[in-house]
C-alpha cells in the first residue's frame, strides 16, 4: 500500500512560482526550505454573469448601498459589506480633508516664508543703503579737507598753475547726492548674494517644519530684530542712576568686629564677617586645613582667618550669654520697703506648722500626712497692725536637710522653734548651723509652754552649748515663750519679728527685671510644670519671659498662697508660676530676660554645661580606678529603685535618704527620680532593671497600672517618709548574707585507729568534753593545727550506729572522704547557727 493511497499531494495551485530559501540556525546548522510565491489573483467577471447576478440579488434581497459591478467576496453578509463600504467612503473623505488641510498649511507656510524673505531682503537693503550713505559722507569729508588744505597752500605760496587734480573729472559728492541726480546704488557684493541665497534656501528647507511655530526670537525679529530684555533695561537704568548720583565708584571694604566664641562653624564665621563661605574655606586650605563649611574650627584658627580678611576679633566665651542677667546694684533712691521673709525651722514634731497655723488662723497641719510637714511652704500673713510678713515653713525631718538649707538661704529672719518639753534635738542643732551659715538673725520661739512638763529654762541653757545666747541669759538673741494650742505669746512673737525687720531696714527695687528663688517645684497633671517662686528683686508680671536653671518659659499665670490669680508679684511675695517648659530644680534662681531667644540660649548653655560637667566627671576616671571600683563592687549587692514624688524637694530628700541606707555589703541605687505621676516609661525602665517603683504622694495612671500588672513590676505607694525609708531598709536587709556562728559542743581524743573493710579507717575515740553528734561538723586537730574539716561518715557505740555520744564514753568515728587519721589526734565537734542580719 503506497503512501499516497490514490490521494493527490497537497500543494499550491496555478499561478505560483516555486523557490528555495536557506535558513541558518545557531551552532552552524542550516536548513533548505521550499517556498512558493503566489501571484495576486485578478477576478474578471464573465460577460453574462453581471446581469444574472444583479437580477438574482434583486429578487432575493435588496441591493446594498455599496453593491457594485464587482463580485462580492464569499462568506460576507450584506451588513458587513455595507460597513466596509462605509469605512472606505469615510477614509476617502478623511483623506480629502487632510489633503485640503495640508494644502492650506503649505500655503500658510509659503506665505510665512515669503514674508520672512521679504523682511530679510528689506533689512539687507537698508543695511546697504546705510553703508553707502556712510561711505558717501566719508568721501565728502575727505574732499572738503583736501579742498581746505589746497586753499591754505595756495595762499601760502603763489605757485605756478597747478595741474588739474585727477578727481576733478568725477562729480562731487554733493552732486552725486543731489535730488536731481539720484545716487547710483552699488549692487550687492558676491558674499552678500551668497548669504542671501543661503538664508532663503534655509528658510525653504526648514520652513515646512518650523514655520508654524512662533517663538520669542521669531516674534522679536518680526518686529525689527532682537531687543534688550526688561531686566537688562532695568540694569542699564540703575547704572545710569548710580552714575548720576556718584555711586559708581567702588565702595571701601567695611571692617567688622567679629564676636568669636571658643569654637565656631566655618559657615557661621563667614556670616559674621559678611564674606563668602567659599573664600573662607579657601583661606583655611591655604593654611593646610582641609575643612568644609559645616565643620567646626577652634578660636585660634578662626582668629587668623579673621585677621587675614582684615576684620577685628572680639574673643567671647560661651558663658557670656548669661551677661544679660548679671546682677546690677540698684540706686538708693529706687529702693522701697519690702516685707520681711521669715523661715520657721526646728526639730520634727516641735510644732512649727501648728505655730504658723495659729498665726495664719488656718489648719495646714491637719492636711499633712502623718501630722508632719514634708514640703516647704510659703505664706503671707497680715498682722493686726497692718504689717505684711512672708513665712516659709520647712520640714523638720532629718531627710529634708536640703529644704532647710534653701529656706535659710533666701530668708531674712529665722524663727527657731524648740519644744519646751523636748528641748534641743539633732535637727534643732542643724537649723542653728544653717542660720549661722546664711548669716541671718535668729529668734527663738519656745513652743508647747502649755504642757505641764515644759521647762523653758532648760531650753535656754542647752542653747548655750551651741553658742546661742538669748536675751534672758544676757545675750542678743530674742526668745519668746509661745503656745500654738492656746495662742499664748503669739503677739509677742510678731512684735519681735517686726522689731527685727525694722532693724534690718529691708528694701528692694520693684521697678526692675524680676529675680527670685525657686522654693519648690512639681509637675501638675492639669497645669504642667509649676514652680513656687519667692520674688526677691523687681516685680514678676504675667507675660514675662524668664529663665530658671536649665528651663525657661513665659509666665502664663501667677497664683498666690490663697489660690487666687494675680497679675504681678513684687519683692518678698511667694507665688506659683505656670508656663515653664520643664520642671526646674528646687533652689534654682529665676531671672526675667528681654526676649525668648535669650532665654532659650541661656537654658541651652546651662543644659550643655551640666552635661559636660557630668561627662567630665566620668571621663576623669582612669581605667585603674574603674577596675578597682568593679573589684570592690563585686561582693556588694545593690537594691535598685525608681522614685517618683509629688514635688522636687521631696524627691531630692528621698534620694538623699536612700543613699545613706546600706553598708559595705549592700546599698540602694536610685536608677531614676522625678516628679509627677508614674508613667509607662517608668514601668518600662523598672521592668528592664528589675527594680520596684516608689511613689511618694503620687499614683500611676491607668495605662501604667495595666502595664505594671502585665510585666510584673511592683509599685509601692507612700505618703510618710518614715514608712518609705523603713521599708527600703527592710528590703535591703534581705540582700544581706546570713551570719553563720559556730558553737563548739565537744572534743574527742583518738586512742586507736582500725581498718574496717568496706568502711576504711575508723578512729577509736574517747569523748573528753561535751557531746559528739552524728549530724555535727568536725575538725581534725594534729598538734593543735587543723588538718581537716568535714563531716562524720559514721558514729558507732560498740557495733550500733548512734546519733550522739556523751562525755566519758568511747565510740568509733569515720570521716567522710578522709582517711589520714592517727592516734593522738583530737576531734573538735561543732554546730553552725544561722542568724539573719538587718540594717540598723
Amino acid at each position: 500500500m503506497s503512501d499516497t493511497d490514490g490521494k493527490k499531494p497537497l500543494g499550491l495551485r496555478g499561478g505560483s512560482t516555486p523557490g528555495q530559501v536557506k535558513q541558518s540556525f545557531s551552532h552552524g546548522r542550516t536548513k533548505a526550505v521550499v517556498v512558493e510565491t503566489k501571484r495576486k489573483r485578478v477576478v474578471v467577471p464573465k460577460p453574462g454573469a453581471t446581469g444574472a447576478g444583479a437580477g438574482a440579488t434583486n429578487t432575493n434581497k435588496p441591493q446594498g448601498p455599496g453593491a457594485g459591478p464587482t463580485r462580492r467576496p464569499a462568506g460576507i453578509s450584506d451588513a458587513e459589506m455595507d460597513r466596509r463600504l462605509a469605512a472606505v467612503r469615510a477614509a476617502k473623505a478623511r483623506e480629502a480633508d487632510e489633503a485640503v488641510a495640508r494644502a492650506e498649511e503649505e500655503r500658510l507656510r509659503e506665505e510665512e516664508r515669503e514674508r520672512r524673505r521679504a523682511d530679510i531682503e528689506a533689512r539687507e537693503r537698508e543695511e546697504r543703503e546705510r553703508e553707502a550713505a556712510r561711505k558717501a559722507r566719508e568721501e565728502e569729508d575727505a574732499a572738503r579737507v583736501a579742498a581746505e588744505a589746497a586753499a591754505v597752500a595756495k595762499t601760502a605760496e603763489p605757485a605756478p598753475a597747478a595741474a588739474p587734480a585727477p578727481k576733478a573729472e568725477r562729480p562731487a559728492p554733493a552732486d552725486r547726492g543731489s535730488p536731481n541726480k539720484p545716487a547710483a546704488t552699488p549692487g550687492p557684493r558676491k558674499s552678500e548674494r551668497e548669504r542671501e541665497e543661503r538664508d532663503s534656501r534655509k528658510v525653504r528647507e526648514d520652513g515646512g517644519r518650523r514655520a508654524g511655530k512662533l517663538t520669542l526670537s521669531a516674534a522679536l525679529e518680526g518686529e525689527g530684530g532682537r531687543q534688550r530684555s526688561m531686566a537688562a533695561m532695568k540694569r542699564k537704568q540703575e547704572k545710569a542712576r548710580a552714575k548720576a548720583l556718584g555711586l559708581g565708584q567702588k565702595s571701601e571694604k567695611q571692617v567688622r568686629e567679629v564676636r568669636l566664641p571658643e569654637t565656631i562653624v566655618v559657615q557661621e564665621l563667614a556670616n559674621r564677617m559678611a564674606e563668602r563661605a567659599a573664600d573662607v574655606v579657601k583661606s583655611l586650605m591655604k593654611m593646610g586645613m582641609m575643612v568644609a563649611m559645616n565643620e567646626t574650627i577652634d578660636a585660634d584658627t578662626a582668629e587668623l582667618v579673621i585677621e587675614e580678611f582684615g576684620h577685628k576679633v572680639l574673643r567671647v566665651s560661651d558663658a557670656d550669654v548669661e551677661q544679660v542677667i548679671d546682677k546690677v546694684e540698684d540706686a538708693s533712691e529706687t529702693l522701697k520697703p519690702r516685707p520681711p521673709i521669715i523661715t520657721i525651722m526646728g526639730h520634727v514634731d516641735h510644732g512649727k506648722t501648728s505655730l504658723l497655723d495659729a498665726i495664719r488662723k488656718t489648719s495646714v497641719v491637719s492636711g499633712e500626712a502623718g501630722g508632719i510637714t514634708q514640703h516647704i511652704g510659703a505664706y503671707q500673713v497680715q498682722t493686726d497692725s497692718g504689717a505684711v510678713l512672708t513665712f516659709l515653713d520647712t520640714p523638720g525631718h532629718a531627710a529634708f536637710t536640703s529644704m532647710r538649707a534653701r529656706g535659710a538661704h533666701v530668708t531674712d529672719i529665722v524663727v527657731l522653734v524648740v519644744a519646751a518639753d523636748d528641748s534641743v534635738m539633732p535637727q534643732t542643732i542643724e537649723a542653728i548651723n544653717h542660720a549661722k551659715a546664711a548669716k541671718v538673725p535668729m529668734i527663738v520661739a519656745i513652743n508647747k509652754c502649755d504642757k505641764p512638763s515644759a521647762d523653758p529654762n532648760r531650753v535656754r541653757t542647752q542653747l548655750l552649748q551651741h553658742e546661742v545666747v538669748v536675751e534672758a541669759m544676757s545675750g542678743d538673741v530674742q526668745d519668746v515663750e509661745v503656745s500654738a494650742i492656746t495662742g499664748k505669746g503669739l503677739d509677742s512673737l510678731l512684735e519681735a519679728i517686726a522689731l527685727q525687720a525694722e532693724i534690718l531696714e529691708l528694701k528692694a527695687n520693684p521697678d526692675r527685671a524680676a529675680m527670685g528663688a525657686v522654693i519648690e517645684a512639681k509637675l501638675d497633671v492639669g497645669r504642667g510644670p509649676v514652680a513656687t517662686v519667692l520674688v526677691q528683686y523687681g516685680t514678676l508680671r504675667k507675660g514675662d519671659i524668664f529663665v530658671v536653671g536649665e528651663q525657661w518659659g513665659k509666665v502664663r499665670a501667677l497664683i498666690d498662697d490663697k489660690g487666687e490669680r494675680v497679675d504681678e508679684a513684687g519683692p518678698s511675695v511667694p507665688v506659683e508660676v505656670l508656663g515653664l517648659n520643664g520642671t526646674p530644680e528646687a533652689g534654682d534662681v529665676l531671672n526675667v530676660v528681654e526676649t525668648e531667644a535669650q532665654a532659650r540660649e541661656i537654658a541651652d548653655y546651662r543644659e550643655q554645661a551640666a552635661k559636660d560637667k557630668r561627662a567630665a566627671a566620668g571621663a576623669a576616671t582612669t581605667l585603674e580606678q574603674l577596675m578597682a571600683r568593679a573589684k570592690a563592687d563585686k561582693d556588694v549587692s545593690e537594691l535598685a529603685v525608681l522614685v517618683k514624688a509629688d514635688v522636687q524637694g521631696s524627691a531630692e530628700a528621698i534620694v538623699q535618704a536612700l543613699e545613706k541606707v546600706g553598708n559595705d555589703e549592700v546599698r540602694v541605687r536610685v536608677l531614676h527620680y522625678g516628679v509627677g505621676a508614674i508613667s509607662d516609661s517608668d514601668v518600662g525602665l523598672a521592668e528592664a532593671s528589675g527594680a520596684p517603683i516608689i511613689g511618694f504622694n503620687v499614683r500611676a495612671n491607668a495605662t501604667a497600672r495595666n502595664a505594671a500588672q502585665q510585666k510584673g513590676v511592683e509599685i509601692r505607694y507612700y505618703s510618710i517618709i518614715y514608712d518609705l525609708i523603713d521599708d527600703i531598709k527592710a528590703a535591703a536587709s534581705g540582700l544581706l548574707k546570713d551570719e553563720v556562728r559556730e558553737k563548739f559542743i565537744g572534743y574527742a581524743a583518738i586512742k586507736e585507729v582500725f581498718k574496717v573493710s568496706g568502711v576504711g579507717k575508723v578512729a577509736g575515740c574517747l569523748v573528753t568534753e561535751g557531746v559528739a553528734r552524728r549530724s555535727a561538723g568536725v575538725r581534725l586537730l594534729r598538734d593543735n593545727v587543723v588538718v581537716h574539716e568535714g563531716t562524720l561518715k559514721t558514729l558507732k557505740r560498740f557495733k550500733d550506729e548512734v546519733k550522739e555520744v556523751i562525755s566519758g564514753q568511747e565510740c568509733g568515728m569515720a570521716f567522710e572522704n578522709y582517711d589520714d587519721i592517727r592516734p593522738g589526734d583530737v576531734i573538735e565537734i561543732f554546730e553552725r547557727e544561722i542568724f539573719e542580719r538587718n540594717l540598723s
